[in-house]
């Protein structure tokens, strides 16, 4: 948790609930969890400030936004990536961008309508400066993804 924030079993629900479905009402919260509106509100509002919650989102089917090709890209790198955060983030269709410890520096994930759009993705993370290769993974199916569990 941020800052060694601490979870009591009813914020563990909280969240929990938020990530099943963010758009609920507080009643509906409140329902799940057995609290009042407002010890929901003002928990959800604690959980906000303390770092816990950082954002309400929507989740979207890519297919659905013409972005069906997925891929994992392993980026090689000859010094330290740890500073290049802003050139993958300038990439838009680089979804995330982690630093990693093994043989590859970074891994992003991709979105893209085709392969061909990949390609291209793959030649401007080359233009990024200290990448030295990369090795891309498409994935062809997903079983299932999951939110992190409190």
């Amino acid at each position: 948790m941020p800052n060694g924030v601490q979870l009591d079993d009813i914020d563990r629900a909280l969240v929990t609930e938020l990530q099943r479905d963010a758009a609920q009402s507080y009643a509906a919260l409140g329902r799940a969890v057995e609290l009042s509106v407002g010890a929901v509100h003002e928990r959800v509002r604690k959980l906000r400030e303390r770092g816990v919650i950082r954002a309400t989102t929507v989740e979207v089917d890519p297919v659905a936004l013409d972005r069906p090709v997925l891929a994992y890209v392993m980026v090689g790198a000859d010094a330290w990536m740890g500073e290049s955060g802003g050139a993958f983030a300038g990439i838009p269709e680089i979804m995330e961008a982690h630093v990693i410890a093994g043989e590859a520096s970074v891994l992003v994930k991709v979105r893209t309508a085709t392969t061909e759009q990949l390609q291209d993705v793959l030649r401007r993370i080359y233009g990024i400066q200290g990448v030295t290769g990369t090795q891309a993974i498409v994935v062809l199916e997903t079983f299932f993804e999951r939110p992190v569990r409190p």
